[in-house]
């Protein structure tokens, strides 16, 4: 018995080691081969978590016309008399005390004058003119608003004394600015409409005020950095130079004043000199002077703010601006940087260096203009570049709802010292910062596509030019 056992276990390693190798049993059965299933060319379908085709022209203005008829009812105007409360439907018969209602989303704010900059643009590409309509009926309505309450003003009023209307939310920035985030943004959105012949004459008196402000207002260090003494003494935020760059720049392209360039760009080389760290390609969000060493936190929307605001003073920058050059690189090196750190679903992090941390859908958007913009004006290489950009879109589309609404923004936030201070910020569908990015996002997409036609996927992956076969 023992033999027969033995004998046994010989003949199963035998058979499997003949297996093994390759060398079939005397009943195995032959089957033909088959055709290929794409293993080896390459063709399997994947699963990816973003569409990775680059949308096409209509399916971007498909996703802009959604947020365009949300915001048209989230964000309307909505005039109040400041002293009862009572709705005010006719413009031209305001009350002494004018003030606005409170609506999910706010005509006057910084977060808006980037919604108007992205309509004018989404007008200027789509030849759409609901976007041109939103912008004029909401600027000109602010500059009617502005005109009457200066009338009526106490002698002697100051931001810091202007009257509070007992109902609503005051138009103060725009009569008495007090900070970047009343006047930069605002600005700037002024002055595109005023070019673009959206409000006529009534605008200019508060582009003009917005600009003296800007000019000499606003708090700066002794080489003319605009800065803040808040949430410490002599504090940069780099959200600030969104604030003040694209409104310098423009300036400049209304005025033909070379100082508003000047200030433009000495904004931007000396908030890089403090807080951009060439070793990630990336900005640190906050830096207080005294502080060492300073905690470098890469916040993701405020690195959005820094590549729009050079990607806005590029745009207009005279090609024989002495700083345009060192401009130029740092937009380089920011770009580069962004993309090294892109998610793997096409959105980024919250902090831009810890993929732990939520995707954020206002900086991706801000991201996606920024790069395209770059493409489409020749600053970047299209064929390293636009890849991620049109992935970004693609992510960012997916995050507006179907009823308009942009999901997973970020809450307004100020300067941290720690991770879980940005980790943990609330994301909400009333955070206005990402409305205006995503038509800016769009608009410059839908610019891309046009400019180059042979985008398409070659080999599995997307190309931003033809192939050339073997």
């Amino acid at each position: 018995m023992r033999f027969v056992r033995t004998f046994g276990t010989f003949c199963a390693c035998l058979c499997f080691s003949l297996l093994a190798h390759g060398q079939a049993a005397p009943n195995q059965v032959h089957t033909p081969p088959q055709a290929d299933p794409g293993v080896y060319s390459g063709r399997l379908k994947v699963d990816y978590p973003t569409r990775y085709e680059p949308a096409s022209i209509d399916e971007i203005r498909a996703v802009l016309e959604r947020v365009h008829a949300y915001v048209d009812q989230a964000a309307p105007v909505a005039v109040i008399n400041g002293a009862t409360g009572e709705a005010v439907s006719d413009l031209t018969r305001l009350p002494d005390v004018v003030a606005l209602a409170r609506t999910d989303l706010q005509i006057l704010s910084y977060e808006w004058g980037v919604t108007y900059a992205g309509m004018l643009l989404a007008a200027q590409v789509t030849d759409d003119s609901r976007y041109r309509t939103y912008t004029a009926q909401r600027v000109t309505a602010l500059a009617t608003l502005a005109a009457h309450t200066r009338t009526r003003l106490p002698a002697g009023t100051t931001a810091a004394n202007f009257p509070r209307p007992a109902h609503g939310i005051s138009i103060r920035p725009m009569l008495l600015p007090r900070a970047l985030d009343d006047s930069g943004a605002m600005c700037a959105a002024l002055i595109k409409a005023e070019l673009a012949g959206v409000g006529g004459k009534q605008l200019r008196p508060w582009i003009d005020n917005f600009v003296k402000y800007m000019s000499t207002g606003q708090f700066r260090f002794a080489d003319g950095t605009l800065a803040r003494n808040r949430p410490l003494a002599n504090s940069l935020w780099l959200d600030d130079l969104y604030m003040s760059v694209p409104c310098f720049a423009q300036a400049g392209k209304l005025t033909g004043e070379r100082r508003y360039y000047d200030d433009a760009a000495r904004q931007v080389l000396q908030y890089s000199a403090r807080m951009f760290v060439p070793g990630r390609g990336l900005f640190m969000h906050g830096w207080v002077e005294g502080m060492n060493p300073h905690p470098a936190f890469y916040w993701a929307r405020a690195n959005g703010w820094a590549l729009m605001a050079m990607a806005e003073l590029l745009d207009v920058l005279p090609a024989d601006h002495p700083q345009r050059q060192k401009v130029l690189e740092l937009f380089r090196a920011h770009a580069a940087g962004l993309i090294a750190v892109q998610g793997h679903a096409g959105l980024w992090h919250q902090l831009l260096d810890r993929s732990e941390s939520y995707e954020e859908t206002s900086a991706s958007a801000m991201f996606v203009f920024g790069i395209s913009r770059g493409i489409n004006r020749g600053w970047l290489d299209p064929l390293a570049f636009g890849p991620p950009a049109s992935l970004g879109w693609n992510a960012v589309a997916k995050k507006v709802n179907a009823r308009g609404q942009v999901e997973g923004t970020c809450v307004g936030t100020g300067m941290g010292w720690d991770p879980m201070f940005y980790m943990y910020r609330p994301v909400h569908l009333l955070a206005a910062h990402g409305y205006g990015p995503v038509f800016l996002a769009g608009a410059e997409m839908i610019e891309t596509r046009r400019r180059f036609p042979d985008i398409a996927i070659h080999d599995g992956g997307l190309q931003f030019g033809k192939s050339l076969e073997n």
